[in-house]
């Protein structure tokens, strides 16, 4: 006879196979995993603990289980992730957007005139925080801008599932030729990662994340250094520039600022008291 697998039974072999290989939320990603297989939510898990799970069910939660084994991103299995309270489409096309890049929209929507205005979202990516600043601004011109067609291709999808796809443009470019327009607001999560810290990565982000969108020269400062360059000429008079910085990265970019006569520079902490954003307005 075939081995009967209930949906505790799998949860519990899934969880300690993650264990094994070194997952950081076993459990969680199991759960995750499983819901996603039964259509059903977390609390849906539990209430059909003890219900076996068919042999067409068992054939779409192996794979995903051995993919999740060997280190690929639960967002890419799911397809999705969730970001400021809205669902985004993920593929290794795009990075997968993090909780800590909401500080980054946290600050915009702080530094923002009443008036309307332009936003200018620099590496656009999936689209998340374009997006996210539209539903936020309805009266404003949003653009995503990427140098990667394949990822501007997965946001212009999230803004249409979003129902925002005709407030934004997408616009194909390098982050050193900045669109000739000005712009009241320039956010950006750029490429922030040195080339000596890649190793050191965990193997989601090093092995299936699109290094295009994490790695940069100059030790991880060459587009704060672009972009700080074109802030003055791409900004309105009092135009914002925020970007999201790594770690230990806050002094260096604050001088980048300040080097290009950018004004009103600071930086702002994330809810770890980490320092994650910084922030200057052309005078």
């Amino acid at each position: 006879m075939s081995e009967t697998w209930t949906v505790l039974k799998m949860l519990r072999w899934i969880t300690g196979y993650f264990q094994d290989k070194g997952i950081d939320s076993p459990r969680l990603d199991a759960e995750l995993l499983l819901a996603e297989i039964l259509k059903v939510d977390r609390i849906g898990i539990y209430l059909n603990y003890d219900r076996p799970l068919d042999s067409h069910e068992l054939e779409l939660i192996r794979p995903l289980v051995r993919k999740r084994g060997q280190r690929e991103p639960l967002q890419y299995l799911l397809g999705y992730t969730e970001f400021w309270s809205r669902r985004f489409q993920v593929t290794p096309d795009v990075l997968i957007p993090r909780p800590d890049t909401e500080i980054l929209v946290e600050e915009a929507l702080r530094q923002v005139p009443e008036m309307l205005g332009r936003i200018l979202d620099v590496g656009t990516g999936s689209g998340a925080i374009a997006i996210s600043l539209a539903g936020e601004l309805p009266k404003w011109e949003v653009t995503g801008f990427d140098l990667s067609s394949a990822a501007l291709a997965v946001a212009k999808e999230n803004g249409q599932l979003n129902g925002l796809d005709d407030r934004i443009s997408w616009i194909n470019g390098d982050l050193a030729s900045l669109p000739q327009q000005t712009y009241d607001l320039i956010v950006s999560n750029p490429p922030y990662i040195a080339t000596s810290e890649w190793d050191a990565l965990m193997p989601e982000v090093r092995c299936h994340e699109p290094q295009m969108a994490l790695l940069a020269e100059e030790n991880g400062l060459l587009c704060y250094r672009l972009l700080a360059a074109q802030a003055p000429s791409r900004l309105t008079k009092g135009g914002w520039l925020l970007v999201e910085i790594g770690a230990t990265q806050g002094a260096a970019v604050k001088q980048l600022f300040q080097d290009a006569g950018l004004r009103d520079i600071y930086l702002r902490e994330d809810y770890a008291g980490l320092p994650r954003v910084v922030g200057g307005r052309r005078d």
